[in-house]
């Protein structure tokens, strides 16, 4: 039998059989009896019975056991159930995609971010956004730990490029990133030149503690040349903001992004350097499961994000 052939044998197959009798089949079996099956379709327990009894009689297989107290899956009802349920599954996904495409975006779209890359990024773009599609509520929880997105109930997440899995799609939205070293003008005030990463041990740098418990490292590169270096100070801050502060008041070094940092080195509070071993590295991306049906709204978000990128490359 060629492919076609098979095509036409499972078109007269699935054809001969009601829907109704197998949505009747999939309730029972999965409420555990046909009156809570009824209340839960809103249907008389009378009605499932007979579509299941009909069901039973064009396949000619008894699905349950029944008795005047339970009812059960038979041997067959139970391989039966377990092909078809998700089928029609499969089924209701499909129809409600295609409404989808037709809708209006609307719903709620769940962001996991860190509160950099929020601010970054989706501070300056939200607003804009819920001008354009207002039936969509967005909400965003920003923590510094990583987590699984699909596993907590996110629709998406906003990081940097560098630590988003493999398998996941990422969209690039941001510049380049790069981490600089900086210090008040009075801290550096008679101080002999920094020619290496490998002078700050010498001195007092600020440090982050990460969620995980272990310090930040401050990590360095120069013509090939990698390095990591182990601050020491007296101020540990799990909060950037923090770092920036301390910084700008004169107590040490700090290592920080230069979005963060940059205004105030623009503004001649700060002073960079080792300006030659920070270089550029991957900005951020929204990143979403690779295999997770997009509602319309989520849709809708993606493709304003691509289109706004070259904008927030420009700001970043």
């Amino acid at each position: 039998m060629d492919t076609n052939e098979q095509h036409a044998e499972v078109f007269r197959t699935v054809s001969a059989l009601s829907p109704a009798e197998l949505t009747a089949f999939v309730a029972v079996a999965q409420f555990g009896g046909f009156r809570a099956a009824a209340r839960r379709c809103n249907l008389s327990p009378s009605a499932l019975s007979h579509s299941v009894a009909n069901l039973e009689t064009r396949l000619n297989v008894q699905l349950f056991h029944r008795s005047t107290r339970n009812v059960s899956l038979t041997d067959a009802g139970r391989r039966f159930f377990a092909r078809l349920g998700p089928a029609l599954d499969e089924i209701a996904k499909a129809t409600e995609e295609l409404g989808d495409f037709n809708a209006t975006p609307s719903g709620k779209i769940r962001i996991n971010s860190d509160a950099t890359a929020a601010e970054q990024v989706l501070r300056p773009l939200l607003l804009k956004f819920m001008a354009a599609f207002p039936d969509v509520q967005v909400e965003i929880v920003s923590e510094r730990r990583l987590v699984d997105i699909a596993e907590h109930g996110f629709d998406c997440g906003i990081r940097s490029s560098e630590i988003v899995s493999e398998d996941m799609i990422a969209v690039p939205i941001g510049a380049t990133q790069q981490h600089v070293v900086i210090a008040a003008p009075s801290y550096l005030d008679g101080l002999p030149a920094l020619r290496s990463p490998a002078d700050l041990s010498a001195h007092r740098c600020i440090q982050l503690r990460m969620p995980s418990g272990r310090l930040y490292r401050w990590e360095f590169e120069h013509r090939g040349e990698a390095i990591v270096v182990e601050t020491k100070g007296g101020l540990v801050f799990d909060n950037s903001r923090l770092i920036l502060a301390a910084a700008m008041d004169g107590y040490g070094f700090g290592y920080l992004t230069r979005w963060m940092a940059g205004p105030a080195i623009d503004a001649g509070l700060l002073v960079q350097i080792l300006q030659d071993w920070t270089p550029p590295y991957p900005g951020l991306c929204l990143y979403y499961p690779r295999h997770r049906y997009l509602s319309a709204a989520m849709r809708a978000f993606v493709a304003y994000l691509r289109e706004q990128a070259q904008q927030i490359r420009t700001r970043v």
